[in-house]
């Protein structure tokens, strides 16, 4: 059996970091321009959602032959307003950017990942609405 481990120091005020293997990783609770010293916990678990979702996404386009030039995932998720502030569902916006991309392929390796193999999304879907959608252009169109 595998296992994570990470190992968080504080380092003042608000501020945290996260050691994983050999990178650091600042956190902080600090909103304030002047103490805030990297993201928020939440925004980083939405980092490890579009981590997680682009690698198995850049894996498969490249197992079923899309020569994509752009792959970016956009997160969007409501907070409740009450403590514990959870988000009330999660909305991921594929945009990829390529020239003859398949829609049909482009979308089955976004499903493979969402429903199969990220393990991030399976953990949230149980807490929350996971949704997605593709935003498929051509790449001479691409504006980043």
């Amino acid at each position: 059996m595998s296992e994570h481990i990470v190992y968080t120091h504080w380092s003042g005020k608000l501020g945290f970091k996260s050691h994983i293997g050999k990178h650091i990783v600042p956190v902080d609770g600090e909103h304030e321009p002047e103490s805030d010293t990297g993201p928020g916990p939440k925004a980083l678990l939405l980092t490890s959602l579009t981590g997680c979702a682009g690698i198995d996404v850049a894996i498969f386009l490249k197992k079923l032959r899309q020569d994509y030039q752009e792959l970016v995932i956009e997160a969007r998720a409501p907070l409740t307003e009450a403590h514990p502030r959870v988000y009330t569902e999660i909305h991921l916006l594929f945009r990829v950017a390529g020239k003859d991309l398949s829609e049909s392929s482009v979308r089955k390796a976004i499903s493979l990942s969402m429903d199969k193999y990220c393990g991030v999304a399976a953990m949230l879907r149980a807490h929350c609405p996971v949704h997605w959608e593709l935003d498929l252009i051509d790449s001479d169109d691409w504006e980043g």
